[in-house]
């Protein structure tokens, strides 16, 4: 309790639910667009079905969703998706320590060494201003 009043804990929606809101807006509002989101993350899978994903995969820490819309320079856009921004950033900007997410962060830049958009999108908000962003109109003269 502070100054007589309790903190409200921040209720953040679970990955899953980030991914599903992410693919309806996508198909509301841009219905052309091709794109893939990893049904896997955030599903809990069978140690057999664990170790066949993993054996169909490139590697570890491809990013969750995948525009298939060359924009701006780029030839597609990939999105990692987090709950908070709190899972990949320290206060100051800098990266967690977390293996993981150091991994992934390694991938994504190698995704924007090959031409790709790639980072991380904290939320639903977020990766909707993202998308938002890099599939608005190219503008022509």
């Amino acid at each position: 309790m502070k100054n007589g009043f309790k903190t409200v804990k921040k209720i953040l929606p679970k990955e899953k639910t980030i991914h599903r809101h992410l693919a309806e807006y996508l198909k509301l509002q841009y219905p052309g667009v091709i794109f893939r989101t990893d049904f896997s993350a955030g599903c809990k899978m069978t140690i057999g079905q664990a170790v066949q994903h993993k054996a169909l995969q490139s590697g570890s820490a491809y990013p969750d969703v995948f525009i298939a819309e060359a924009r701006h320079g780029y030839h597609g856009l990939y999105l990692e998706l987090k709950r908070d921004v709190k899972e990949v950033f320290k206060k100051d900007g800098s990266l967690l320590s977390n293996p993981h997410i150091r991994e992934q962060a390694a991938m994504m830049d190698r995704l924007n060494k090959k031409g790709y958009k790639a980072l991380f999108a904290c939320g639903f908000l977020h990766a909707k201003r993202v998308v938002d962003e890099y599939l608005k109109p190219i503008k022509t003269n």
